[in-house]
């Protein structure tokens, strides 16, 4: 596919490193584990947001918005990229963050993503548990209006069809990078949350006939509520492209839910464990939102047998490590219990 059909910033730190995991795979004595490194993406700590925000923000450009808008929880990742991009392109921003977990201690409040949000000189302004953050956007977009700006309203996580263009070609450069090593990847494995990253991964692999299957671990909702959505965006995604919208067969969307815990952005004794593991045996940190809880998935699944001795399993890193300065004291270490 020639993606260069669709308008595109080139911001992105890319392509982004490709590298095995060589102790953990030793250490859990399964499949030859490695690791697509998109938390160097290089905007503002980098992270998965940023390969969408690329096609994004080239359609805010276009439509000469202004202003930008956009959603998520209190320690959202994709809102920090956002903020710096629009602080990169001269352009105002407003965030709005909804309290889904409920924390408001100094740390998660004011620590992490939110101080870095501030950094970049977005608005920010808290919503309810449960708001309906779409219809909130839209109507801070049309009070902007109403005062003669031109909002460009971004959904949450990046993830329309637009967003999801950036995972299509993250395939293609994930499929080209195994190619050029002869690296036959058997799975790839990743967090999913807002849809959009595994939509397009989707798009892209199948667009390709790849092989490639891929797995998500939801970090949110329920196993059949969000491999709905994931199929919905992949369906547009491949008709925004011009691809039939049954390029994807609905079996290959996989999104295993036993990970999630108590709920978005709580805490699990796997993520911890999975957090400790990789930050020890490889020096890569991960976070405790997404990251953490889709690696927690990866290694129960490498322990239980799901993924074979001799398979290459390569793991989709989304970013997210600034929201560990939100959590100090999960990790029992010293100093911060």
């Amino acid at each position: 596919m020639h993606l260069s059909r669709f308008p595109r910033l080139h911001f992105a730190h890319l392509p982004t490193p490709l590298e095995p995991l060589e102790r953990i795979s030793e250490h859990l004595g399964g499949p030859n584990l490695w690791i697509k490194r998109d938390d160097c993406t290089g905007l503002s700590s980098g992270g998965n947001k940023t390969r969408k925000l690329e096609f994004l923000m080239a359609e805010a450009v276009e439509r000469d918005a202004d202003t930008i808008i956009t959603e998520g929880a209190t320690q959202s990742n994709h809102a920090r990229q956002t903020c710096a991009i629009a602080a990169k392109l001269g352009l105002d921003c407003h965030i709005l963050l909804e309290d889904r977990t409920g924390f408001h201690d100094e740390a998660y409040a004011h620590n992490g993503n939110v101080l870095l949000d501030q950094l970049h000189g977005a608005s920010i302004s808290i919503r309810p548990v449960d708001s309906d953050m779409n219809a909130e956007m839209e109507q801070l977009g049309q009070q902007l209006r109403d005062d003669g700006r031109k909002p460009y309203i971004i959904p949450g996580g990046g993830s329309n069809e637009t967003g999801a263009l950036g995972y299509v070609n993250a395939a293609f450069e994930l499929t080209h990078q195994a190619n050029e090593r002869s690296l036959r990847i058997d799975h790839l494995v990743h967090a999913t949350g807002s849809a959009g990253t595994q939509a397009g991964l989707v798009v892209g692999m199948e667009a390709m006939n790849s092989g490639i299957p891929v797995y998500g671990v939801s970090v949110r909702r329920p196993k059949q509520k969000q491999e709905d959505n994931v199929y919905t965006l992949a369906q547009r995604t491949a008709g925004f492209m011009g691809l039939s919208p049954d390029l994807v067969a609905r079996e290959k969307i996989v999104a295993n839910s036993d990970y999630v815990g108590d709920g978005y952005g709580l805490p699990t004794n796997s993520m911890v464990e999975a957090v400790k593991m990789l930050a020890s045996f490889e020096g890569i940190l991960l976070d405790p939102v997404y990251t953490g809880k889709g690696f927690a998935g990866l290694i129960d699944l490498v322990r239980t047998g799901h993924f074979k001795q001799g398979e290459n399993v390569v793991f989709l890193h989304t970013g997210g490590s600034v929201s560990l300065f939100a959590y100090p004291k999960i990790f029992d270490l010293p100093g911060y219990n």
